[in-house]
């Protein structure tokens, strides 16, 4: 019996996820910038991003999660650097974090004009070292700054995204040592 060779692609798993995941998102990227995320159906994701639903499936529970995916990676940098900085203050954290927003202003733009700036409070919690099995103290301890950094962000996108990351990280400054802007 004559046996036969098999098709096989040559993309190992991995390329051919890494492929999925950034054509997802490329075209989720695409379709908020004519669209909110509810009218963007997953068929319509899939085929401008030429893979299957299952593909989408296999990477995604929602369309959101494309979204928190990108985020994520975008975020490492800043992330990284705040957590490796044990004590750091509260205003360098300001700083870090709205300088990474000034230098991707067109996406966070984005996602404030399509609603989607809520998706970054899981991201400000971790940043924060937020863990709700933590003791109180440190539970509590860490919401407060993870929220208020979160506050910072939202009125940040609701006033046109005005101010510099420097301006922020002088303003706190400012209010903890009762000091106002004339």
């Amino acid at each position: 019996m004559e046996q036969k060779t098999k098709n096989v692609s040559p993309f190992s798993n991995e390329s051919r996820n890494a492929y999925v995941v950034e054509h997802l998102t490329g075209s989720m990227l695409e379709l908020l910038k004519e669209k909110p995320i509810s009218e963007i159906s997953v068929s319509e994701l899939c085929n401008m991003a030429g893979v299957g639903r299952t593909s989408f499936y296999r990477n995604y529970e929602g369309k959101e999660d494309i979204v928190k995916a990108y985020m994520k990676a975008l975020s490492h940098d800043w992330a990284d650097q705040c957590k490796g900085t044990p004590d750091l203050p509260v205003s360098e954290t300001v700083r870090i974090v709205f300088s990474h927003f000034e230098a991707n202003r067109d996406f966070y733009s984005l996602l404030n004009r399509r609603g989607l700036v809520y998706l970054l409070k899981d991201i400000i919690l971790e940043l924060c070292g937020f863990n709700p099995e933590q003791e109180m103290a440190a539970a509590y301890s860490s919401a407060y700054v993870a929220f208020f950094l979160y506050g910072w962000i939202e009125v940040w996108f609701r006033r046109g995204m005005k101010e510099s990351s420097e301006e922020l990280a002088a303003a706190l400054e400012n209010a903890k040592t009762g000091k106002q802007k004339s």
